[in-house]
């Protein structure tokens, strides 16, 4: 008997070998999504919940292998980038055709280690940015690749840049009300708002990829944005709230949370 063929996401990102962050918190939200998950590893890092103490990019063509590996034998239905680390990787990554992109533009670690090179920046805006469905940077980095911290204004200018749509992480938005958490997502043109309470905890470590990954999971599976983006707000908060309570510093968000409705 042939089973139904199951949604496959792919996400290109480094490793947290903590498995907070990165491709494996990537991973564990496909598979929480009932997504197939794929993983190209672009760098290395050495860290905890408490520091990151190494960062170390693979060799361009070796990612490049990797995605060509996969792209021929199981293509995605949709692709998360995560950090990318210098400009020859973001354009290893750009020159390949990927299905509904998400490019998660991640330049700085929880813990301050940077994880994206400021020449890299240029890169990203000018060759992969245009390809992305959506790109879903922190109020910080939204900050970093406009000029501006006004999250409205960096989402128009973000699009004018080529992006389709964009998702203005609202975890560290200094502008939001402080018992909300407020995102904000820009697409043809119209703003829409997802809230959430604003929980305090120091357990937020990789919310901004798991986020994300629940946007890719559902984008690989036929959902449209404004509704992909609204499932994962519930499920990043939810995640949060009932975080493990794991590591001595920044910890993890709870994995296995339950998805909205099911």
């Amino acid at each position: 008997m042939t089973l139904p063929r199951r949604a496959v996401a792919l996400t290109i990102a480094g490793s947290d070998p903590s498995g907070g962050a990165g491709l494996q918190a990537d991973l564990k939200t496909f598979h929480q999504f009932g997504v197939y998950g794929e993983a190209v590893v672009t760098l290395i890092t050495v860290q905890n919940t408490r520091s990151v103490d190494a960062v170390r990019l693979l060799d361009p063509d070796l990612v490049g292998a990797q995605l060509d590996a996969v792209l021929l034998d199981i293509p995605p239905d949709a692709v998360k980038t995560g950090a990318l680390g210098d400009a020859r990787l973001i354009e290893c990554v750009a020159y390949r055709v990927l299905p509904n992109l998400v490019v998660d533009p991640v330049m700085i670690s929880k813990h301050g280690a940077p994880l994206m090179a400021p020449e890299a920046r240029e890169m990203l805006l000018k060759v992969l940015l245009p390809k992305a469905r959506v790109v879903t940077p922190n109020a910080h980095e939204a900050e970093a690749l406009t000029g501006t911290s006004d999250a409205w204004e960096a989402a128009r200018r973000l699009a004018g840049m080529g992006a389709r749509a964009v998702v203005i992480k609202g975890g560290h938005r200094t502008d939001a009300e402080e018992y909300l958490s407020t995102d904000l997502l820009l697409e043809d043109g119209i703003f829409h708002e997802f809230a959430a309470p604003r929980i305090s905890t120091v357990h937020t470590h990789g919310t901004g990829c798991t986020f994300a990954a629940a946007i890719t999971a559902l984008l690989a599976q036929g959902v449209a944005l404004p509704d992909a983006v609204a499932e994962a707000k519930q499920w990043i908060t939810e995640a949060i709230r009932t975080n493990p309570g794991l590591g001595g510093g920044s910890g993890p968000v709870n994995h296995f949370a339950a998805r909205p409705g099911h």
